[in-house]
């Protein structure tokens, strides 16, 4: 199960840390052009508000982990990472319809599985 864990939450990490910085370089024209027309329409300081959380919880999945300390900041993390999901999941409905739905919930239950899983076994639980 470690392994497994450990696998999801590297994928996890490089996945929002790439759309965190995204998100911190881009100007925010370029990040809302790209988005499908029916998007919602967030401010350039909101956007980059939601890249430094996705940069710091996709740090937050694999750095304590790496250098043995504070382990028990991973599952906090996920479960951050779960909250910002939810957050995209009802924008995505609110824009898109329930259709698009299926990437960010599927991401979502990654990061509950990985912050259920750690919590587990988080020498200060």
């Amino acid at each position: 199960m470690n392994i497994v864990l450990w696998i999801l939450q590297i994928l996890l990490a490089l996945l929002f840390l790439f759309a965190g910085i995204t998100k911190l370089v881009l100007p925010a024209e370029v990040l809302q052009s790209a988005g499908s027309p029916n998007a919602i329409k967030f401010s350039a300081l909101f956007l980059k508000f939601i890249g430094v959380l996705e940069t710091l919880g996709g740090l937050g999945l694999i750095l304590p982990g790496i250098f043995h300390r504070q382990q028990y900041l991973t599952p906090l993390a996920a479960l951050g990472l779960v909250i910002i999901m939810i957050g995209a999941v009802i924008t995505t409905i609110m824009g898109d319809g329930v259709s698009m739905i299926f990437g960010p919930l599927v991401i979502g239950l990654l990061c509950a599985f990985v912050a259920y899983g750690r919590w587990k076994v988080s020498p200060l639980r």
